[in-house]
């Protein structure tokens, strides 16, 4: 059997990491984790003990004697969905399937001023900021593909393409920037938006993220 490690960082704050995170415990494997903290004189030198790219995640996988290491949360994330099909990380139809990997894809590479505006701060709720026009842009794209999902592919499990997949996964960190910063969505979305908050992995991640914030870690 697989002995599998995710090399992570802050929990309030690293929204790359929460993403595979939530994609191992979708798949009902266990892992270890182990916690880098963020903006630190050491932090780069400490991510390259583990991953040459010097960033997190990394995913190492001890097997047959050998380990591997696979960096990159959507390479992570495809890696599990592979490793572990009965977890069905990727709708069944292949239609679907596409459309959902687009949905990763243009998150994964796209909206660059919603990342620079609205950081992840899992557990602060702050005022929201005066946006700017590309910032409005990406969210209203992002809105308009949730609604999308939810109206043509969801079911009553009600995730983006019926259950919980790795669409879901790499949107999770945008759910939460919504509540921190106070972004107005439609019913529909905010319904989703509650179904991610009370997953129990997402439960555990804010506690963990809870207790950061108290400690000074995050």
């Amino acid at each position: 059997m697989a002995r599998y490690t995710l090399i992570i960082g802050n929990k309030n704050s690293s929204s790359w990491s929460l993403r595979p995170w939530l994609a191992l415990r979708a798949a009902g494997v266990p892992f270890e984790e182990i916690l880098i903290p963020l903006g630190r004189d050491d932090s780069s030198r400490a991510i390259k003990e583990y991953s040459a790219a010097g960033r997190v995640p990394v995913l190492k996988i001890e097997e047959g004697g050998s380990s591997h290491t696979v960096w990159d949360s959507l390479a992570i994330c495809e890696t599990l969905a592979e490793r572990h099909p009965e977890a069905r990380l990727w709708p069944e139809d292949q239609f679907n399937r596409g459309e959902a990997r687009s949905y990763a894809a243009e998150m994964h590479s796209g909206f660059p001023d919603l990342r620079a505006q609205l950081p992840m701060d899992f557990v602060r709720t702050v005022p929201t900021p005066d946006l700017r026009d590309a910032t409005k842009s990406q969210i209203a794209r992002i809105i308009e593909t949730w609604m999308h999902a939810l109206e043509h592919h969801s079911d009553e499990r009600g995730y983006l393409f019926g259950g919980f997949s790795i669409a879901d996964c790499m949107y999770a960190p945008v759910v939460t920037r919504f509540r921190t910063y106070g972004v107005a969505v439609p019913s529909i979305v905010q319904a989703y938006c509650d179904r991610i908050f009370a997953l129990p992995a997402m439960k555990d991640w804010e506690q963990a993220a809870k207790r950061e914030v108290e400690s000074g870690l995050s």
